[in-house]
């Protein structure tokens, strides 16, 4: 599980390509790797992958194509910038919201508008989602635990405070940008349990 705290940004170093899956190596910030064992779960753009050994001189995981199709990770390429948070533990203070790195699906960049520190976003999203997307709701986005804006039809906003743009790539995105998302699951649960509620009324 993940806060949606993000703790820095990695670069690709490298990408090797295999038969049925893909292997990156990622440069952390400072320190990011410390203690880190081989298994550890690691938010990689919100994404939860495993780490392939301690870290000791890049982070190294294997994308496999189930991952590659729903996320983002299928157009990263060597330099592109990423969101790093380590996996929280029993103790660790949650100031996002819990997150499991399994991205629902990648919603597209529409518009930005970049001000002098801040900046809102406008993304598209598969409107088959737009029961589980709520005005003032959390929603994950590229691993970041963010509050959303005004719900559209198929789109949303988001406004980004100058410490989310100064610590993660969401300064990076631009129109027509892929990004993960991952819905929350409380709302998912509790939209869940009043449709059931409801149909089990109507069926009485």
């Amino acid at each position: 599980m993940f806060s949606g705290i993000v703790q820095g940004t990695g670069e690709v170093s490298k990408i090797s390509t295999k038969k049925d899956h893909i292997s990156l190596e990622i440069t952390a910030p400072k320190n990011f790797n410390n203690k880190l064992k081989k298994g550890a779960s690691i938010s990689v753009d919100g994404v939860c992958l495993t780490s392939l050994d301690n870290g000791k001189n890049k982070l190294r995981f294997d994308v496999i194509e189930e991952t590659l199709i729903r996320t983002n990770l299928k157009s990263l390429s060597k330099g592109s910038i990423v969101n790093l948070e380590r996996s929280i533990k029993a103790s660790t203070e949650i100031g996002g919201h819990l997150m499991s790195g399994h991205v629902h699906f990648t919603g597209k960049v529409l518009k930005t508008l970049f001000k002098d520190s801040t900046a809102d976003i406008i993304i598209k999203f598969p409107g088959k989602f737009k029961e589980y997307i709520l005005e003032k709701g959390y929603i994950g986005l590229n691993g970041c635990s963010l509050t959303l804006g005004k719900v559209n039809k198929d789109s949303f906003y988001i406004h980004l405070i100058p410490e989310t743009l100064s610590v993660t790539n969401l300064k990076n995105l631009k129109k027509d940008c892929l990004v993960n998302i991952e819905i929350d699951q409380n709302t998912i649960a509790i939209v869940e349990t009043v449709k059931k509620t409801l149909a089990s009324k109507k069926s009485r």
